[in-house]
């Protein structure tokens, strides 16, 4: 029972990530519209990321480790300004101009992205010849593919809507241009995200030490983020918050989402790689197209429901390929140590069987 439950952690863990990501953007989309500059709200969210972990530091203190020298801090600087500044304001950049469904659906290319490159950096395996080799290409291409209709496809609605309903955070109507450049800064955005996903891996081997290495990574994606933002949004005012869903979704988003999720994600990496991590991330829209629906006052249309299935296929077809190669790789491990075990049991000769053949050679002479 208790080795079941090992098993289903990882599984458990990426649904609670996904879900804390769709909130996150419906959140993030909230404030925007209430005037928070995206700028501002990432210097802030990673500070409060930050604050939040340096507590559970001391708590969960590892013991020994490799020593952080100057080239590896280096590494880790340059890693998260990239992968956790740069990729967070040109995500909230884009989401200004864009609609959350549409913010969530652009997730969808991480798998995609993340998958090559950890195929072309060697961490992740693939055996194109063979049945769970092609399962996982097809899973990353149908992902893909169902983010694509989920974006470029509509058609008509899933149900009639009033035209004058309007709640406090619905979204503006966007000019064709306004959507494109919103579309672009969110791909770009993604890239880069998902750059930073892959490089966990290599980290997380060169320093074991999960929370330590997530914590330095929000501290300088913090300070990177501060001085961008300092650059940008030169007026006071921009940086002062109120009680109100602009200081929720900085505390949501630094505390549950870069905080404590970036901390599971590093865990799952290290049990599963980055692409178990990143293939789940259709979920996230799922859940975002139905909360955008019911709070956002989005509407939803069959386009969605298309791209959603196609999603949901895609996820079964990758981690089933990835089942049936951990379930290859095991037999053959299996396998060869019988074989080994097989050998050393002709090769080798017991004492018994050593004392037997002297004695008879005694007998003999």
């Amino acid at each position: 029972m208790k080795i079941g439950m090992e098993k289903q952690k990882p599984y458990i863990a990426v649904v609670i990530m996904q879900c804390s990501y769709a909130g996150m953007i419906l959140l993030s989309k909230a404030a925007m519209s209430s005037g928070l500059k995206p700028s501002v709200f990432v210097a802030y969210r990673q500070a409060f990321a930050a604050l939040a972990l340096l507590p559970l530091a001391f708590f969960f203190r590892s013991k020994g480790g490799p020593p952080l020298t100057w080239t590896g801090l280096c590494k880790i600087f340059f890693i998260s300004s990239y992968g956790l500044a740069l990729s967070l304001n040109l995500n909230f950049a884009g989401l200004d101009y864009i609609s959350a469904t549409f913010g969530t659906a652009i997730l969808s290319i991480v798998p995609a992205l993340v998958f090559i490159m950890a195929v072309c950096l060697r961490i992740e395996s693939l055996s194109i010849i063979e049945w769970h080799g092609m399962a996982k290409v097809l899973g990353a291409i149908l992902g893909l593919s169902g983010a694509m209709a989920f974006t470029f496809y509509k058609g008509p609605p899933l149900y009639s809507t009033h035209e004058n309903h309007h709640s406090s955070f619905h979204d503006k109507i966007h000019t064709k241009q306004e959507w494109i450049k919103g579309s672009l800064l969110a791909i770009v955005a993604q890239l880069f995200y998902s750059m930073w996903l892959t490089m966990q891996a290599p980290l997380l081997k060169q320093y074991p030490d999960k929370l330590r290495l997530m914590i330095m990574q929000c501290g300088f994606s913090c300070l990177t983020a501060t001085i961008y933002g300092a650059a940008m949004e030169r007026n006071i005012s921009s940086w002062k918050l109120s009680w109100n869903i602009q200081l929720l979704s900085i505390a949501y988003c630094g505390v549950i989402v870069t905080g404590i999720t970036y901390w599971l994600q590093a865990w799952v990496i290290e049990k599963k790689g980055p692409v178990f991590s990143a293939i789940f991330g259709p979920l996230a829209l799922i859940l975002a197209a139905i909360f955008s629906a019911l709070f956002l006052r989005e509407t939803l249309y069959w386009g969605s429901v298309l791209g959603g299935g196609l999603l949901v296929a895609g996820l079964y077809s990758f981690l089933w390929g990835r089942n049936q190669e951990a379930q290859n790789r095991a037999q053959q491990q299996l396998d060869h140590s019988v074989e080994e075990a097989h050998f050393e049991g002709i090769t080798s000769i017991s004492p018994d069987e050593e004392q037997g053949k002297n004695t008879q050679k005694d007998s003999i002479n």
